[in-house]
């Protein structure tokens, strides 16, 4: 048996999948299983994926059910003592299975491994980077606070683990993997290793679209994290729903700028400092720049905003490459 099993849900991703297969084929370290679970693609994802001839690649069709199903179905099928979870437009470099593997076999007591990220755009360039962040052992209270493992695509988890929390939950759209992180670090350590070794593909249209389903499955996953959280970290729920809207704000801020995108992310930013007005005196000059992109955004016909975003993109600085 394959000492991993990788799953990779697949729906209408022709543009991308075999970037995406690729990156797991071509890992330094290759005793695992690649489980493909085609969600009812209708593209030609599922052509793509079988002109790919490797002995590891495994192909599962089933109707369209969703991501969180498609991962449940891929865990159903592993067999590996290790899983990991890679959504079909990301990347992985090349010692990313390696590495993980490595930092959990060094720490016994840990159940998952994370890196760090780095962002890119549709065609592959680079965008910015990820957090950053070097949490280890008992990262509950963090995670509590916000999802900063930052994707689904990046972490390894021992399998006993996941059979203990259970796998995703079906009912959510967007945050299912921040979900499955509070219930594993619950009950088990986390180790990081920090280099960036996930490239997670950004999409303007997709998050536009997105958004409001994310925002409703984003409260869910607070509310039901804080009604089994002890009392003492009760207190931190409105800390975590700001960052929520923090984090949607920047989304939605992504990529071209119109009134209507200008407008949600003035309510989200809204929402944001109601629950923890110390936002703004956190990053000043960054949160200067966000509300002065919201407010022209809704102000400004569309042509005179693009020329003025374009201006602004070509004098921004390196910290605020996020949301310009």
């Amino acid at each position: 048996m394959p000492l991993i099993s990788v799953i990779i849900p697949v729906f209408n991703s022709e543009k991308t999948i075999q970037e995406t297969i690729e990156s797991v084929l071509n890992q330094s370290f290759t005793d695992f299983e690649l489980i493909v679970i085609n969600d009812g693609s209708q593209d030609a994802s599922l052509k793509i994926i079988s002109n790919i001839k490797d002995s590891r690649l495994k192909v599962f069709s089933y109707p369209n059910s969703g991501v969180s199903a498609s991962r449940n179905r891929g865990i159903s099928q592993a067999t590996g003592e290790f899983i990991s979870f890679l959504d079909s437009d990301d990347i992985w470099t090349s010692d990313k299975l390696e590495t993980q593997l490595k930092a959990l076999q060094v720490n016994h007591q840990a159940g998952v491994a994370y890196s760090w990220t780095t962002y890119i755009d549709e065609s592959g360039k680079f965008l910015y980077p990820g957090n950053q962040v070097s949490l280890t052992g008992n990262v509950y209270e963090q995670l509590l606070l916000q999802n900063f493992i930052e994707s689904g695509s990046n972490v390894l988890i021992r399998r006993e683990a996941l059979n203990q929390v259970g796998g995703f939950d079906e009912s959510l759209f967007g945050p299912e993997d921040w979900d499955l992180l509070i219930r594993l670090a619950a009950q088990y350590d986390f180790v990081v290793v920090p280099i960036p070794q996930i490239l997670y593909r950004m999409s303007a249209n997709s998050i536009s679209s997105s958004i409001f389903r994310q925002e409703k499955a984003s409260l869910t996953v607070i509310e039901k994290a804080f009604a089994k959280a002890p009392n003492s970290l009760k207190h931190l729920k409105k800390y975590s729903i700001a960052n929520v809207y923090k984090y949607l704000t920047f989304r939605v801020l992504v990529g071209s700028l119109e009134r209507q995108k200008a407008l949600t992310a003035g309510r989200c930013l809204w929402y944001a400092m109601k629950n923890n007005p110390a936002l703004l005196s956190q990053q000043p000059k960054l949160m200067l720049i966000v509300m002065l992109k919201i407010m022209l955004g809704i102000l400004l016909p569309n042509q005179q905003l693009q020329r003025w975003l374009t201006k602004l993109k070509n004098s921004k600085s390196k910290g605020n490459k996020s949301i310009l």
